[in-house]
């Protein structure tokens, strides 16, 4: 059990049989009346977002979440498939627990995919930076070149990505997969 004075961003909770992680939580203590803490939390299956209001000292279950590094290996169109480096088991996420993840996987990426009581796949966290080659984007043109001025470039796995003027076709680039940013060349 965990107390609303133990809360911290990114914990996960089991509130009315379903899980919820706290996005943000502020500590309120009026001048007058009784201490409560307002939340933000999201839904984790559904990303349905919600804020709550609790008294302070109030108990909630704390999910078991357990992170596994597994290695993506393909999608069939619906399901994506992963495989434990340690186990050899192979788990199916469907494509809504994959979300945006989808558009930096590369095959043979290393991930970690977060259960829940160690049998149930929840979601896909992937390393903070990726490196992918662009597939398309337009050449440069010259006397375009006034301050940070950016073009769209289309990578390998289809997501699109503003990157300098400088870079071409073929290069490969890193990117965020927190914010989707070009961060610089690979």
């Amino acid at each position: 059990m965990i107390s609303t004075n133990e809360f911290r961003n990114g914990i996960t909770l089991e509130i009315d049989n379903e899980l919820w992680v706290i996005v943000d939580f502020q500590h309120v203590k009026p001048g007058k009346g009784a201490a409560f803490t307002r939340t933000r939390l999201k839904n984790i299956r559904s990303g349905l977002v919600s804020d709550k209001t609790y008294k302070s000292g109030e108990k909630f279950q704390q999910a078991h979440i357990e992170d596994r590094k597994m290695q993506y290996l393909y999608n069939d169109g619906e399901v994506y498939h992963f495989m434990d480096g340690e186990s050899y088991e192979q788990f199916m996420l469907d494509s809504a627990l994959v979300a945006d993840a989808s558009k930096f996987l590369l095959e043979n990426m290393e991930v970690h995919i977060k259960m829940y009581n160690l049998d149930t796949p929840i979601g896909v966290e992937l390393p903070n930076f990726v490196e992918l080659v662009i597939a398309e984007c337009e050449p440069a043109v010259k006397g375009d070149s006034v301050n940070n001025v950016t073009k769209k470039a289309k990578m390998q796995t289809g997501c699109v990505v503003n990157v300098p003027l400088f870079i071409s076709q073929g290069e490969k680039i890193r990117i965020d997969t927190r914010t989707g940013e070009y961060i610089g060349r690979a």
